[in-house]
This record gives C-alpha cells, sequence and structure tokens, in this order.
C-alpha cells in the first residue's frame, strides 16, 4: 500500500521537475530577448550620441579657425606691409603656416619664407567651412596630414588678396575623448574624398594593421562583403551617417561612419558590442531577475541530488568523453608533426638535390681539368662551367639565407637616393645576355614617370627585377618574348612616385592551382616541362616579403602555354630637387628636337626634361624633323642636340642624320635612340660626325653621360681608363688581410694575373703594423677580412683612420667579407671602409671598385694640379 504513494510522489517530482525547468526557460528565454532588445537600442542610442559630440566638437574647432582666420585676413588688410605680417608669422600646433598671393597673381610668399602658389592645393572638392573653401587633405613637408582654408583679403571693398592658412589635423586630437569607451573602441579620422585616414590618435583602441586608407580598414577587420562597401560608398558619396554590425576579430562590433562638416571628413572606427553593453542601463534593471534565476538554478541543484546514481553514470560518460577527445588531440598532434616531418623531409630532400646538382658539377670539372690541364680549349671550357656553377650554389645560397632572415624579421632596407636609369641599365645588363643565349626577345619600356631620381633600397628592388625577369627568361622557351615595364600611376602624393613594375612572357604559364601558392616559400612548380628548371622554390616569397616591406604589393595572372604577367606597385619617395640648370646652361642647350614615330616615347622625353628648362619639340618621322630643323636654323630657336629613333618607317634614322648634318653645325650632336645593345650599329652610323647612341628607354641622366662623351671627343680629351680598362690593376700593390690560406692564395693569384702585387697577413693586428711602418704611398689600397683572429677587421679600420700620417684617412679600405647582408655593409662603412665587397671575389667587380676609388681618384687630382 506504501509502494503506489511514494510511486506516485516520485511521478509528481519528477512533474514538478519538468515544470520547473519549463517555466525557467521561458523566463530566461523572455529576459534574453528583453534584454538584448534592449541593449541593441541603447548601444546606437549611446553611440550616436557620443559621436554627434565629437562631430559638433570638430565642427566648432574648424569654425573657430575660420573666425581667427578671417580676423587675420582684416589684420593683414589693415597691415602697411602684408608680406612682413605673414613673414612675422611664428608657426603653432593648430596654424602651421600662413601664405598670402595678391590679387592678379599666381605666385606669393609664405610665413616660412618659400615662394607659394595653389597649384599643389585641390579645392575640387566643394566643401567649406563657414562659407570658406576647403582643399583636400595632403602631407605637408613635416610628414604630417594637413588641410588648407583660403578666405579673401578685403581692404576698403575691394579684394587685394587671398590668405591661406595651413592646419594640421593633429590639433583635433586634443578634442577628441579621452579613454573611448574604455580604449576599446577604435576612432580614426578620414578624408573622404581620398578616403585616406588622416587621423590616426594615441590611446584610441586597437591600429595594428587598417591605419591607411578605407580600403586598409576593409581588408585588416575582415570587411569583405560587397554590398556592404557598397552601402558605405552611397552614405559616403552623399554625406551621410551610417552603422552596421560586424564580427570584428571574433567580437560582435558596430561599425560607424559618421559625417563631419557636410562630410568632408568622416569619424571611422567601431566599438565591441560588449564595450557598449558594460554602460547599458537595462544591466541594472534586470540584475534582480538574473538573481531569482541563480536562486532557482540553486533549488533545481538541491533537487537533482537525488539523483546522484544517475549522475555518477553521467560522470562516467563524460569522463570517457573526455579520453576519446583527449585521444583525438593526441591523434591530431601526431598527424601534424609527421606533416612537419614530411614538409622538412621534402624540403631537405629538395635541397639536397639542388645543391649536390652544381657542386656535382664543379667536383667533375676539377676532375676533368686536371686530367686536361694541358689543352687550353678544355681548361677555358671547364673554368668557364665551373664558374657557372659556383655561381648558381652561391645563389641558392643566399635564398636560403635570405627567407630565413626575412622569416625571423631580421631584414633591414637601406634606404637611399638612386636612379630609374642606373636601376633599369644594371637590370638589363644580367638579363639581355641571358635572354640571347635563349635566343629570346627581351623588351624595355619606362613610360609616365615623372621623376627620375628617387628614395628606396635599390639593392632591394633590383632583386625584386632580377627574380621575376630571371625566372620569365628561365621559364619561357627559346624564341620567346619578356617584356619589362616601369609606368608612372597617379601620384597619390606629391611627395611620392607611384610606379607599376610588370613582367610579362609568352612562356609555359601556370596552373591556377599553383598561383594559389605560388608565394609560398619552398614551393615549385612541377610538371615535365619546368622540372629541369633547378632552384629552392624560394624566390617568389622571397620577392613578396621584400615587396610588402616596402609597402608595395605584387600579384599574379597567368595561363598554362600562354605565359605569365606579374605586377608590382611601389611607392618611392621623391628627394628634394635636383637642379640640372646650371649643366645645361653651361653645354649651351636650350632646345632639342625629339624624333620617333613611337610618340609616347616623345611624349615621355618631354615628361622627363620638364624640370630641365629645355623646351623639347617632337616630330613623329624624319621629313618632319628636317622641316622644323630648317624653320629654325638662324633662328633663337635653333636646336642644340637632335634626338633620333634608330628605326623608322620610310626614313631610318641614319639616312634622316645624313640630311640633318647638313642643316645643322657640326657641334650640334645627333643621338640616336636604340632599343638594343649600340655595338652593331656604330659602324653603320661611322660617317655621321659627333653622333652618339642612347639605349631605350631614355633618362636625363643617361643623356648627359652621352653629351659629355660627345663634348670630350670633340675637344680631343681621352680618358685613362678608356685606353685600357683591362689593365685597371696593373701596376697597384695592395695590403691584404686575410687569415684563411686558400682564400688568401686565390687573391694573390688572381691579382698576379691582372699584374698586381700584395703583401699578406693574417690577422687585423698584423695589417695595423705592417701600415704604420709602410711609406707613405707604398700601398694603393687595403683589401680587409672582416671576421679575424686577434683583431677583427671592423676594429683594424677604426685604428688604420684613427693614425697621425698623411695617408691614413685617405687610402681606400675595400672589405672583402663573407658578410653580405645590408646591415653587414652598414657596419663596414660605419666603421670607415670606402667600400663592400662580399665573398667569394669577382675579379671584374674588384676592378670596378679600385677604379672608382683609387685611378679615378688620380685623374682628379692630375686634374687639379694641371688647372690650378
Amino acid at each position: 500500500m506504501e509502494k503506489k504513494p511514494r510511486r506516485s510522489r516520485r511521478n509528481t517530482l519528477f512533474l514538478s521537475i519538468i515544470l520547473v525547468f519549463c517555466i525557467l526557460g521561458t523566463v530566461v528565454f523572455s529576459v534574453a530577448k528583453k534584454i538584448s532588445s534592449e541593449m541593441s537600442s541603447s548601444a546606437i542610442h549611446n553611440l550616436s550620441a557620443s559621436l554627434d559630440l565629437i562631430k559638433n566638437t570638430i565642427e566648432s574647432v574648424l569654425v573657430k579657425e575660420t573666425e581667427f582666420q578671417t580676423l587675420i585676413a582684416h589684420e593683414i588688410a589693415s597691415s602697411d606691409d602684408p608680406y612682413e605680417f605673414i613673414r612675422s608669422y611664428e608657426k603653432n600646433r593648430t596654424m602651421v603656416k600662413l601664405s598670402l598671393i595678391p590679387s592678379g597673381e599666381t605666385k606669393g610668399i609664405s610665413s616660412s619664407g618659400e615662394e607659394f602658389t595653389e597649384d599643389e592645393l585641390d579645392f575640387s572638392f566643394g566643401k567649406t567651412v563657414n562659407n570658406l573653401p576647403l582643399s583636400q587633405s595632403y602631407l605637408n613637408g613635416m610628414g604630417t596630414w594637413a588641410y588648407t582654408m583660403k578666405c579673401p583679403i578685403v581692404k576698403e571693398d575691394r579684394e587685394i588678396g587671398t590668405l591661406y592658412v595651413e592646419y594640421t589635423f593633429d590639433s583635433f586630437e586634443d578634442s577628441l575623448p579621452d579613454g573611448f569607451y574604455n580604449n576599446s573602441a577604435m576612432l580614426y579620422i578620414m578624408d573622404a574624398k581620398s578616403q585616406r585616414l588622416v587621423l590616426k590618435p594615441t590611446g584610441k583602441g586597437e591600429r595594428e594593421a587598417g591605419h591607411l586608407n578605407l580600403a586598409d580598414f576593409y581588408r585588416a577587420n575582415n570587411i569583405l562583403e560587397e554590398t556592404i562597401q557598397d552601402r558605405v560608398s552611397r552614405s559616403i558619396d552623399s554625406g551621410g551617417n551610417l552603422m552596421f554590425y560586424h564580427d570584428i576579430r571574433d567580437k560582435s562590433s558596430l561599425i560607424y561612419m559618421w559625417a563631419v562638416n557636410d562630410g568632408a571628413i568622416y569619424l571611422i572606427g567601431y566599438v565591441p558590442v560588449e564595450a557598449i553593453q558594460q554602460e547599458g542601463r537595462s544591466v541594472n534593471q534586470n540584475i534582480l531577475i538574473v538573481v531569482i534565476v541563480m536562486l532557482a538554478a540553486f533549488f533545481l541543484c538541491c533537487i537533482l541530488y537525488y539523483f546522484n546514481r544517475k549522475e555518477d553514470d553521467k560522470i562516467r560518460q563524460e569522463r570517457e568523453a573526455e579520453r576519446e577527445i583527449h585521444n583525438k588531440q593526441l591523434a591530431e598532434a601526431l598527424q601534424a608533426a609527421q606533416i612537419a616531418s614530411n614538409s622538412k623531409t621534402t624540403f631537405l630532400s629538395n635541397m639536397s638535390h639542388d645543391i649536390r646538382t652544381p657542386m656535382n658539377a664543379i667536383l667533375g670539372f676539377t676532375t676533368l681539368l686536371a686530367k686536361d690541364a694541358d689543352n687550353p680549349v678544355k681548361v677555358r671550357e671547364y673554368t668557364k662551367k665551373i664558374t657557372a656553377s659556383g655561381r648558381h650554389l652561391l645563389s641558392l645560397i643566399n635564398d636560403v639565407l635570405d627567407v630565413s632572415k626575412i622569416e625571423s624579421g631580421k631584414v633591414v632596407l637601406t634606404i637611399g637616393e638612386f636612379t630609374l636609369s642606373s636601376l633599369v641599365s644594371s637590370v638589363d645588363a644580367i638579363i639581355r645576355p641571358m635572354a640571347r643565349e635563349r635566343n629570346q626577345s627581351f623588351y624595355v619600356s619606362v613610360t609616365d614617370i615623372k621623376h627620375e631620381y628617387l628614395i628606396g633600397d635599390e639593392t632591394r628592388i633590383n632583386q625584386i627585377l632580377i627574380n621575376l625577369l630571371s625566372n620569365a627568361v628561365k621559364y619561357t622557351p627559346e624564341g620567346g618574348s619578356i617584356w619589362f615595364r616601369i609606368i608612372g600611376l597617379k601620384q597619390r602624393s606629391s611627395q611620392f612616385e607611384h610606379i607599376r613594375i610588370e613582367v610579362e612572357d609568352d612562356g609555359y604559364g601556370m596552373t591556377q592551382e599553383y598561383l594559389k601558392t605560388i608565394f609560398d616559400a619552398f614551393t615549385r612548380a612541377e610538371n615535365s616541362t619546368t622540372n629541369k628548371v633547378q632552384g629552392t622554390g624560394l624566390g617568389m616569397a622571397i620577392t613578396k616579403n621584400i615587396v610588402e616591406l616596402m609597402g608595395g604589393t605584387i600579384d599574379v595572372s597567368s595561363e598554362v602555354d600562354k605565359g605569365s604577367l606579374f605586377r608590382v606597385e611601389l611607392e618611392l619617395r621623391i628627394p628634394n630637387e635636383k637642379s640640372d640648370k646650371l649643366f645645361w646652361t653651361e653645354s649651351g642647350i636650350t632646345r632639342i628636337l625629339a624624333v620617333d614615330d613611337d610618340i609616347d616615347i616623345c611624349k615621355s622625353i618631354q615628361t622627363l626634361m620638364n624640370n630641365t628648362g629645355i623646351t623639347v619639340d617632337i616630330a613623329s618621322s624624319g621629313a618632319e624633323a628636317i622641316q622644323l630643323i630648317r624653320r629654325s636654323v638662324g633662328k633663337d630657336t635653333s636646336y642644340g642636340a637632335i634626338l633620333l629613333d634608330w628605326k623608322m618607317p620610310e626614313m631610318n634614322g641614319v639616312e634622316t642624320a645624313e640630311k640633318i648634318r647638313g642643316l645643322i653645325p657640326e657641334d650640334v650632336p645627333v643621338i640616336f635612340l636604340t632599343a638594343h645593345d649600340s655595338g652593331e650599329m656604330q659602324d653603320e652610323a661611322s660617317s655621321i660626325k659627333n653622333a652618339g647612341f642612347l639605349t631605350k628607354p631614355f633618362f636625363v641622366s643617361a643623356l648627359k653621360e652621352v653629351l659629355i662623351k660627345l663634348k670630350e671627343t670633340m675637344d680631343g680629351k681621352t680618358h685613362i681608363l678608356e685606353a685600357d680598362e683591362a689593365s685597371a690593376l696593373n701596376g697597384l700593390h695592395f695590403l691584404v688581410a686575410e687569415d684563411n690560406d686558400i682564400n688568401a692564395e686565390i687573391l694573390s693569384e688572381l691579382l698576379d694575373i691582372e699584374g698586381a702585387s700584395c703583401d699578406i697577413v693574417e690577422n687585423g693586428q698584423l695589417a695595423l703594423e705592417r701600415f704604420s711602418d709602410a711609406a707613405p704611398g707604398e700601398y694603393n689600397a687595403i683589401l680587409m677580412d672582416v671576421q679575424m683572429p686577434v683583431m677583427n677587421g671592423y676594429e683594424t679600420s677604426q685604428k688604420i683612420r684613427a693614425l697621425v700620417r698623411e695617408d691614413a684617412q685617405s687610402i681606400p679600405i675595400i672589405a672583402m667579407t663573407a658578410n653580405a647582408f645590408a646591415e653587414d655593409v652598414k657596419d663596414a662603412l660605419d666603421a670607415g671602409m670606402d667600400v663592400h665587397i662580399a665573398k667569394p671575389i669577382d675579379i671584374d667587380l674588384l676592378k670596378k671598385t679600385v677604379k672608382q676609388f683609387i685611378i679615378n681618384k688620380k685623374i682628379q687630382i692630375s686634374t687639379e694640379v694641371s688647372n690650378p
């Protein structure tokens, strides 16, 4: 009789627990839904209020700036000397520079003392502040984002000039809130027209990425949906405000785009929803509900205590499940370790094969060299192949060292000034012979470049180009074509040249699958056609890392059996303008004529000569050129030089030059523009007096070199080095510091072959003593190893430079070391050495170095003595 009531009570308890679960679930669901709705509404309201406050503050600052600028304009109008008023202005954090242009003139003066024009400012955006025109943002001379407002200067109801005031966006930083949402929010100021982020205030949230422009903001925060980006674009175009939810770094966030000053600038950023919810009042209102739920949960736990036996089974099952998860994790870890081991094995196998291939060739040809030592023909053939294999082995080692330094973050860019002319010519000198050996056509073009002198890491840019172009040569069959283009793009800033480098070929091409991994380390295209091409698979990874280190981008498109196209975009700083006008004035050249059937080449010449003060007339044919010359004869518009394309339809360059030479004086140079090496063409043009050759693409510096050589030829001058470049080392005496006996023997023999002699010491201390005891002028130069016992090369060079003797400061010290990275070059120069040459020693490079630092110095001294 008692069992039935107990069973009934148990059933009642079970039903009660189920009912409690249902009620609690319903309550929790309702409360959660209510909190979510209130939080969402509160988040938008709070953020909108904060952004409106920031917007009003910034707009108030802008209005105050216009009022103060208008006040300054009134003071200038009443001033007796407006220019003196401008010059006496001292800049502050808000107003960096004041400038004045009188009415009716295009130039004026700024408070910095420089000449000022409106040309570099862009007021086409159409935005105003308090009826004063507002310019588009730009980077000023201090490298800070700035904007300019202009207002008229009115005196006695007559406008006498315009006042321009430059303001920096940094001045807004004080107007922004401290600790925006406890530093968990991100807040930038963006220029609406260029969509560049012009202010990145400190302490305003996470900014390790996405701080360049709106596209960078999208990319860094994974906002890749086209619908969202289109929506943002429409909002910015209309000057409206916009908010939307999006996950950023696995956090639900509220992204905002808030217009300031009718959309001239925007506040952009995001706030994690959880940060806003912490400020929501609805949390406090629902604390009581949460407490009730917790009590109910505690009551439920007490009831569940009675089901301990079932709970034991549940715990056992959970433990078994955890054991299974643990075993699964161990299996995954083992699989990952096996994959890593296989990758390591594959890489070592590839490297073993790639390194052994040239090493086998070196050892094999060395054996053949010993057997055929009496056969000069075979000796030359074997040594040539040994040299080629050694250089290939060195390139493999350099690739491995390069990628290891890139992955460890130790790559350092060596920034300096260079010319596109030297960059293109050095690359052409390496690639063209490679292409010629495979009977390939190699085309080089440079278009729309406005500045030839640039600032960047020339060595690393050269490495990028050599990697891309050498791959194009290797992966293009014999008889194919390769195109190397440098294209000037629209400048984003007046201080930077925006260029695109294109390397295109019609070779084997790549599959779409391989294109996904082409920039990964240790990957190579594997097919029957390309397997014979040797390499580490590191070249593209190195290239991509260097490009990104320079702040550029690289992409590739390809199709099997049709070829590939690589595009690299870089922004390189433009150095302060160098004046070439003195050179052209001394040369007596004020106008030149450029003749080419490709009109784009003529326009490129006009663009590059724009800053020299030289007028460039253009003609598209020989007949047109002759007409222009006839019109200019005997007038002030006569030409000081003629540039002629070698190959033109109807009348080629030589035929045109023969007719032109009868119309112009002999002292006017005729320079042929050629797409290839001019060696084979010189015989054909030998009858043309005062004629030179200039390899395309055209550069101003290259034109100057040709003009100087032609003038020296006309004046009867010759260079000592041109008489016999092969004897650059003949008769010189060197002091060599080298601790490795084999390296010392090789260097001694190489110098002996070139007619030079040397004294060899085995450490830096002995080198210092030997030089100290030597008579002045006994040694022409010091060849210094770096890593040596007793005293290294750096310390030795510093102590030599510190000696109190006549030649201690002037004697060339040439570093010859296996330390071949950019920081090693810097360390050598900092220690007082003149130049750095990496081992293994290239005798031709040594000749050029000696020519630069020894022979040219002698010529200069000789010239100074003869022309006191």
